[in-house]
């Protein structure tokens, strides 16, 4: 069916893209999604769906069957020798899973609530109550910026005024293997991390992430041996893939009519496996401001929800390129383990920020007395 008007027009079809279509139709509101794309949309990730994620995803209605899911348990920290880990906080539950099958997952989930899915369609314009899609013209009352990093929607929106840290570059691959592990492994080398997850009981998703713009990850393996070794003659499941990460605060994510989310509204560094999460929690935040018919409400609630995982991403950031603190860290994990434990749940929110000045004490004494 063809429409001519809506509610919400989406511009991306990714899973934020897709989360927030959902989002609205929850709140009765008409959908149309548009992305030059074709189902299954992929793109470079580490592929674990941090405890918010999750939560977020239940709102939306949307289940990824557990024989494309691994349960995550925890996080495993690794380098110079060293090994610490931590579990999630009781309550609180990870899960891995492959790209493509979660945004299958989505398309389905968006399909069956009346979502309109425009694949292969490109927007060239948008005006203050249109969009327009080549000769035809779809008429809306609220646009929403799910096109990525690089959105355009943010440019003709006038909203690319931000603040960045410096970029890092990742490269992804998946291997054909029996997993050796139910945590998020996060391996620390000089000047770059190795991040492996197993996504199935046959596949394991290994990435990294530095500094380097030609750093690829068979050259980086080098630099995590323990990984390197795991992964030694394992046939190789996909293809390698690429994707640039960021802290990047946006000083607005919305004017008039038109609302950014997902990595178009700012993005938060890989590192902290929080960006689907993130969008997931910005959709439903975004979805309840449409649905009250006002706007200025989501720029808040974004904030708030992007609070914490860039204050993550930034201490966990102070780290690369430092092997010597690196190694005091791991050391002091490793010795007094309650203190990665605090970090986690902090991280997942089962803490306060207001926590954080009596954990950068215990941690400070921890890597005097390491």
């Amino acid at each position: 069916m063809l429409v001519d008007s809506t509610d919400v027009f989406v511009i991306g079809g990714g899973p934020a893209g897709l989360a927030v279509a959902i989002a609205a139709r929850q709140q009765g509101l008409r959908a149309v999604v548009a992305d030059g794309a074709k189902p299954p949309i992929d793109k470079a990730c580490g592929e674990a769906l941090m405890p918010d994620a999750i939560t977020a995803m239940e709102r939306l209605g949307v289940a990824v069957p557990m024989a494309e899911s691994r349960p995550v348990r925890g996080v495993r920290f690794l380098g110079s020798g060293l090994s610490a880990e931590a579990d999630l906080p009781s309550g609180k539950r990870g899960l891995s899973v492959r790209r493509t099958a979660l945004h299958r997952v989505m398309t389905e989930r968006a399909a069956e609530l009346g979502v309109e899915l425009l694949w292969k369609t490109t927007v060239t314009r948008i005006s203050s109550e249109e969009v327009h899609l080549g000769e035809r013209t779809i008429r809306t009352r609220w646009i929403v910026g799910a096109d990525g990093a690089n959105s355009r929607v943010r440019r003709w929106a006038n909203l690319n005024a931000h603040s960045r840290t410096g970029l890092r570059y990742a490269f992804r691959r998946h291997y054909r293997m029996r997993p050796w592990t139910d945590r998020m492994e996060i391996y620390w080398g000089n000047r770059s991390q190795g991040y492996a997850t197993a996504v199935s009981n046959e596949e394991v998703c290994v990435a990294v992430a530095s500094r380097d713009p030609g750093l690829r990850l068979e050259q980086s393996l080098v630099a995590f041996p323990e990984l390197n070794a795991r992964l030694r003659g394992a046939e190789t499941a996909s293809s390698e893939r690429g994707s640039v990460s960021a802290n990047r605060k946006l000083n607005r994510v919305w004017r008039g009519n038109v609302a950014l989310i997902g990595d178009a509204s700012g993005t938060v560094d890989a590192i902290t496996g929080e960006g689907l999460g993130l969008a997931f929690s910005q959709a439903v935040a975004l979805a309840e401001c449409l649905g009250s018919g006002n706007l200025a409400g989501y720029e808040a609630a974004h904030r708030r929800l992007s609070r914490r995982p860039l204050l993550m991403a930034r201490l966990m950031l102070t780290l690369d390129g430092r092997p010597g603190f690196q190694r005091r860290t791991l050391q002091a994990f490793s010795k007094r383990p309650e203190i990665f434990h605090r970090l986690l749940a902090l991280h997942v929110g089962s803490l306060s920020p207001l926590h954080l000045a009596l954990d950068g004490f215990t941690l400070g004494w921890g890597l005097l007395t390491a």
